[in-house]
């Protein structure tokens, strides 16, 4: 078995970009300014630029920034015109600064386009009221492209000791890599809580865990999860199960969703490695979920615990999740003993994807830690799991 260390610091980045900064261009920084550098106003990061009144902005300069606070003079016609060419060339908020500034002169920025007009020096409390506004909207947009994006999907299992982890730690590897060429990111969180092993059947030797995660309680923040992630070399990031078995109660509902809906916000797409047995957040999250993975094997035993556990979901109020069956270590010859028409029978749905039955390869990627394609890259194998990250993907309305 191969193992693969963990970064020891998080970054620090999300998936939507670095943090956004207001940026601040005056011509000095007397009075509240200077306790303005490097502080925080209305949640944003302040960066401070000296420069005269009439000195030219570069528009890009500002592009990235959440807004823009730039000093005016009112008896320099090069500084009045600098602001207005600023905001005729820039959609990023501007909020224009100057000391004892007319009525007159407010009119004339505001028309301009200026967001607001603060005087100076700069007080902490007007600046935080001109930049509230800002900051509820950049929230709202935020928050509109965060729930464009995010996506959950749900593993489960008929029973313990048919592939399922191994099929998913395939399927997730290489769902990531295909969302890194677009420049998204996906992440796996093993809920598992006393028998997850996916870190361990990816190679990966975590130095935190979801207990971690749990220990820490309402002081859990993205930070703190992309600390608590193991990378991938596919670009997954997993969130691994304890070191030490819990009983599922100790997760509770709040707890697990509160995680989860964490990770969509930083990741996008998470999927979700489930327990064997049902708890009550196992049904939170499923009703959470926009994709749920059923996977089975080709027996009677195994498809009627299935049909057990869709029946437990229907009871539920949740007969309208989207639910995939997927067949592990399938053979075409097993159709002599079971029909089609059998399995749509028992599971009252069809099998919406096959995994081929190929012991040696499957147990060679779990050795080494890789994605099916690095043992063998022409196999039943790899095609089946291509197949199922396109019909993942399809599913999930991601653009490939």
């Amino acid at each position: 078995m191969s193992a693969i260390k963990p970064n020891e610091t998080a970054k620090s980045w999300h998936h939507h970009g670095r943090e956004p900064q207001v940026l601040l261009f005056l011509s000095g920084a007397e009075g509240e300014a200077g306790e303005l550098v490097n502080a925080r106003v209305a949640g944003f990061p302040l960066a401070l630029s000296l420069v005269a009144p009439d000195a030219p902005i570069d528009p890009a300069e500002i592009s990235a920034a959440a807004a823009a606070v730039v000093q005016v003079s009112a008896d320099d016609n090069a500084s009045v015109a600098r602001f207005k060419a600023l905001a005729s060339a820039t959609p990023i908020p501007l909020i224009a600064a100057a000391y004892d500034p007319s009525l007159a002169l407010v009119r004339a920025l505001i028309r301009a386009g200026a967001h607001d007009v603060v005087p100076l020096p700069l007080d902490i409390g007007e600046l935080e009221a001109s930049l509230a506004p800002i900051r509820n909207r950049l929230a709202e947009r935020t928050a509109s492209a965060v729930a464009s994006q995010s996506r959950l999907v749900s593993v489960i299992k008929s029973d313990g000791g048919i592939g399922a982890t191994s099929v998913l730690t395939q399927i997730a590897t290489r769902f990531a890599a295909n969302e890194a060429k677009h420049g998204r990111e996906a992440c796996l969180i093993d809920l598992d809580v006393q028998f997850g092993d996916a870190a361990f059947q990816l190679g990966l030797a975590p130095r935190l865990t979801l207990s971690d995660l749990v220990d820490a309680g309402a002081r859990v923040d993205g930070e703190l999860l992309r600390a608590t992630t193991t990378p991938h070399p596919s670009g997954l990031k997993i969130v691994a199960a304890p070191r030490d078995m819990m009983p599922l109660e100790a997760l509770t509902n709040e707890q697990a969703l509160s995680i989860v809906e964490l990770a969509m916000r930083e990741f996008g797409t998470v999927f979700v490695d489930f327990p064997t047995n049902w708890t009550n957040w196992s049904l939170s999250l499923l009703a959470r979920s926009d994709l749920t993975l059923m996977v089975t094997e080709m027996s009677i035993s195994s498809l009627h615990r299935a049909r057990r556990q869709l029946d437990l979901i229907a009871s539920q109020d949740l007969s309208g999740l989207d639910v995939r069956v997927i067949v592990n270590r399938f053979e075409k010859g097993m159709f002599k003993s079971l029909q089609p028409s059998d399995v749509a029978e028992v599971l009252g749905r069809d099998i919406a994807f096959t995994v081929s039955n190929d012991h040696a390869t499957m147990s060679a990627a779990i050795d080494r830690g890789v994605p099916i394609e690095e043992i063998k890259r022409k196999s039943a194998l790899s095609r089946d799991f291509s197949l199922i990250d396109a019909g993942v993907a399809a599913a999930l309305g991601l653009d490939r």
